[in-house]
């Protein structure tokens, strides 16, 4: 049996592990959360977040969908009611400020605040990317960067002032991909120097991780990208989720420091490639088992966990 035969065969082993824990209910001690319990989730009209939505809700969270389309969103509430559950909209544009800005004073006024926020940009919900199959154009990295790194960035910045204080912590769960790791052996950022800058927790900063995007972003407006050592497939989708997982190590090292009671967990995990609109619907995994591993980040008891990357529910290297 080949490498890709034994990889293939781990990987439909794993799904059936998963398949069995998705059918296994959360105990009465597990169950930390209650009706009380709110959820935001970005991006919740369709694909990966819709179904985060739905199983949250079906666990008995709170939750608030939302979606840049009201259109979109209303229409993806009446479909979960249809099938039993409740769920609140709100209009949501996360590269818009003024738009996060109505959301804030709407959560307050209603909801006090939120416990959980499950973030992911909102096209195609996973992120945005323009590449199918083998192509491997960057005529859009600026959209896509903006969309899949900034948009989360500036959700998460909204949304710390707001999460309540509890007892088991508040979480924050980013959708990322195993595309922006920075050691995988393949599409990974060949400039040494830049990998082991951004592997260092400790020394992280918003500036470098902002200053390598802007490189980039240059180095596609003069058309020297290629040769700037990014990754090789797919590289401004690679890259804006590279920085969506060094952005989540840099905020769970900040909000380390939060006193007891007051803790934020955030973490970032990889769907896989699901079948929705943004893999052509062509993923090994359907969109249950792309979400199960955000939806068990998100209602995690038993350990305080953060600054962590998970697939599968397990976890993963940076």
């Amino acid at each position: 049996m080949g490498k890709k035969e034994k990889a293939k065969e781990r990987r439909e082993k794993r799904l059936q592990e998963i398949q069995h824990l998705m059918t296994v209910p959360y105990s009465d001690d597990q169950r930390w959360w209650s009706k009380e319990t709110v959820a935001v989730v970005t991006g919740g009209n369709r694909g990966i977040g819709l179904e985060i939505c739905r199983q949250l809700a079906a666990h008995g969270v709170t939750v608030i969908l939302t979606s840049r389309d009201p259109g979109a969103g209303l229409e993806s509430i009446k479909f979960l009611s249809e099938v039993g559950l409740s769920l609140i909209y709100h209009q949501l544009d996360i590269l818009d400020s003024s738009s996060i800005n109505r959301f804030i004073e709407w959560l307050k006024e209603n909801y006090g605040g939120l416990d959980i926020l499950h973030c992911q940009p909102q096209v195609n919900n996973a992120g945005i990317n323009f590449n199918l199959g083998s192509d491997n154009s960057v005529e859009n990295a600026r959209k896509v960067v903006e969309t899949n790194y900034y948009g989360t960035k500036s959700m998460i910045e909204a949304m710390i002032p707001l999460m309540k204080p509890s007892v088991v912590g508040a979480r924050i769960v980013n959708v990322s991909s195993r595309l922006g790791r920075l050691n995988g052996r393949r599409n990974r950022i060949s400039n040494a120097a830049l990998r082991e800058q951004l592997s260092d927790v400790e020394s992280l900063s918003e500036e470098l991780i902002d200053t390598a995007l802007s490189t980039f972003l240059r180095q596609v407006d003069d058309g020297t990208w290629a040769s700037g050592g990014w990754p090789q497939v797919y590289t401004d989708y690679s890259l804006s989720k590279l920085a969506v997982n060094a952005y989540t190590r840099l905020m769970a090292r900040k909000l380390s420091d939060c006193r007891e009671h007051e803790k934020i967990f955030v973490n970032c995990y990889c769907p896989g490639w699901v079948k929705t609109a943004l893999t052509g619907y062509a993923g090994n995994n359907t969109v249950e088992e792309g979400a199960d591993t955000g939806v068990w980040l998100a209602l995690l008891s038993d350990q305080p966990i953060t600054g962590k990357f998970f697939a599968e529910r397990r976890e993963i290297n940076f």
